[in-house]
């Protein structure tokens, strides 16, 4: 009797200990699905926006996944500020790690928008142009100095206090392409480019297609092609043009990563974040206030720009190129782009003023004045006039029309000249539709129009 009551203690206890350790497991696996989805959420709202699906069966979508597995604090929305960003991702390229992509990211409750913000990755940080070298790019500072020294050189560029940063490694990208079978994806150009040194080999067709991991690499490392061709002036050229395409392929991964049919991968992508995503973010209970704002946020209020400057020999004629940022110019885009507190504009004698309001160079600026340039990316050659005299009935002066490059699904308009906010939105309210953009690169045009799939014409 007494040994049917000890193997039934002993019994217990394995089946106790048994529960134990999967309690354990299980407590471990949802602090892992907590990560993972913490990091999906600010991947995606730096980039554009969480795509929720409301239904998932029973009505229980990603919204509701992220709310259950990560919870979220109610927090009042005037409580929080601007949530900052570093975000960085790193090649190999000879052994040697350097970031291809470098983006100042930012979300704000308050306002229910988000930026981003690309940095050359050629940008000149060094102390003297004289004996500049390779190591004087931004791009270069990781290998030595890491996250920290690359925050710390983007922070003097732009002014911003970032003290966060997610390190993702290009083997994030191709796996995660490969886990959720493909992104598609409209490659802008014909990109073809072989370098034996960096063992980097860019072969894709123009189009929207469905891209796997090996190539979606390909896609945002391209650059200019062997014969030295690329993207177009008007879609953004060389590296102008690379920071647009990671860009918006970055938001389109984010968007159909956080599909329904994905909720059943949740455990390899757990291991891919595990492997290739190194971030300084520890406060993870801060950045759950942030969570049911973010779920609400509209990927139209998304802003995107580039550290304004222009590339240049160092030393001139015989150095190397780097990208020098205009500190002025900077000085403006940052202003406009995040909650700073200010607003700069410049004044007729050249110096920077700062009003607590907002303000811009175009406010007074009557339609006539306004160079519009004015491209075709609908497919429908005669949606073109009809947008021309669309916007001369209105006053405005369109100096050039054309064909774009290749077609594109959503009319764009591009903001070049720092036009004002009532402007642009005349525009795109005269249009019937349009994602609004800022841009740096200067142009003779104050706007650029480019007619997507989705405008239909008025006459």
């Amino acid at each position: 009797m007494k040994d049917e009551q000890m193997n039934e203690e002993i019994k217990n206890k394995k089946n106790k200990s048994k529960k134990n350790k999967k309690q354990k497991k299980h407590k471990v696996l949802r602090a892992i699905l907590r990560f993972l989805l913490i990091i999906l959420i600010l991947l995606v709202l730096f980039v554009g926006g969480f795509v929720g699906y409301s239904t998932f069966k029973n009505g229980w979508g990603w919204k509701g996944l992220i709310k259950t597995a990560v919870g979220s604090s109610e927090v009042p929305v005037e409580e929080l500020e601007e949530y900052r960003v570093l975000i960085l991702g790193v090649s190999k390229d000879i052994s040697v790690e350097l970031t291809d992509t470098i983006m100042v990211a930012s979300y704000n409750p308050k306002t229910q928008s988000a930026v981003l913000l690309s940095i050359p990755r050629d940008t000149f940080v060094g102390d003297s142009k004289l004996n500049a070298s390779s190591y004087d790019k931004i791009n270069a500072i990781y290998q030595n100095k890491g996250a920290e020294g690359t925050l710390k050189e983007v922070n003097e560029l732009t002014g911003l206090n970032i003290d966060k940063y997610i390190v993702i490694d290009n083997n994030a990208l191709v796996e995660l392409v490969d886990e959720i079978g493909g992104v598609e994806f409209n490659v802008p150009i014909n990109m073809n480019y072989d370098s034996k040194a960096q063992d980097l080999h860019i072969h894709l067709k123009a189009g929207l297609q469905k891209l796997n991991g090996d190539q979606a690499e390909q896609l945002v490392r391209f650059r200019k092609n062997n014969d030295y061709t690329g993207y177009s002036a008007e879609y953004g050229s060389d590296d102008y043009g690379r920071m647009r395409t990671q860009r918006d392929f970055i938001k389109a991964l984010a968007e159909q990563t956080l599909q329904a049919k994905n909720i059943t991968k949740i455990g390899n992508l757990v291991d891919i974040v595990k492997k290739n995503v190194k971030t300084n973010i520890t406060d993870w209970d801060e950045v759950k206030k942030y969570i049911s704002y973010v779920l609400d946020f509209n990927m139209d209020n998304l802003k995107t720009d580039v550290l304004p400057g222009e590339s240049t020999r160092i030393p001139a004629n015989t150095g190397l190129w780097f990208f020098l940022a205009d500190e002025v110019k900077t000085k403006k885009v940052i202003s406009q782009l995040f909650s700073t507190g200010e607003n700069t504009t410049e004044g007729t004698d050249g110096q920077n003023k700062t009003n607590s309001t907002t303000n811009s160079t175009a406010s007074s600026t009557t339609n006539s004045k306004i160079k519009i340039e004015l491209l075709n990316g609908s497919g429908n050659s005669g949606l073109l006039d009809d947008a021309k005299s669309l916007l001369e009935a209105e006053g405005y002066t369109v100096t050039n029309k054309g064909k774009a490059s290749t077609q594109i699904a959503l009319t764009r308009i591009i903001n070049r000249s720092n036009l004002s906010d009532n402007v642009i939105s005349s525009i795109k309210t005269l249009l019937g539709t349009g994602t609004i953009t800022p841009s740096s690169i200067t142009s003779k045009y104050d706007m650029t129009i480019i007619l997507g799939k989705d405008y239909v014409g008025k006459n």
